[in-house]
């Protein structure tokens, strides 16, 4: 039961990431330790390619499949997300569900959490004949013009 509880806590702290590798019994390797630092000193969602980047500009030797290997395990277990785009895969920090924000302009993904009205969501059930357990919206758009 103790083990069921941490892995449904919500990963908030590169602490959480790695606690929750240890609790799922993942060895924590010197690569993804380096990654999972990574990932939330950057708070942003990088590509396997500029996370491989990043380390080794940091003076971190790591691979390529290393990186790939270790974004797979890591995304796998739920202990960072993985997103799906057209252009390829990025990686976040953060593995509880969530929502996003896709400027447009920056091409930047930003993390958001937003909370239906229940209302709403009873409106989509009735709809859909679905019973709504959880759910993620991608918000598109342009960075509103700075105000002076």
């Amino acid at each position: 039961m103790q083990k069921e509880a941490a892995e449904s806590k919500p990963i908030r702290s590169l602490e959480d990431a790695i606690n929750r590798c240890q609790a799922q019994g993942m060895r924590l390797s010197r690569q993804r330790r380096f990654i999972l630092e990574l990932l939330w000193q950057e708070k942003e969602h990088l590509s396997a390619r500029e996370i491989y980047d990043r380390l080794n500009q940091q003076g971190k030797d790591i691979g390529h499949t290393s990186v790939y290997q270790n974004l797979e395990a890591l995304s796998c277990q739920g202990i960072i997300e993985c997103i799906e785009r057209s252009d390829g895969r990025l990686y976040g920090n953060i593995s509880d569900t969530h929502s996003h924000v896709n400027c447009l302009d920056t091409k930047q993904i930003l993390d958001v959490y937003v909370q239906l009205p229940q209302d709403l969501i009873e409106q989509i059930e009735q709809q859909t004949g679905v019973r709504i357990t959880d759910y993620q919206i991608d918000f598109y758009g342009y960075r509103l013009p700075e105000s002076n």
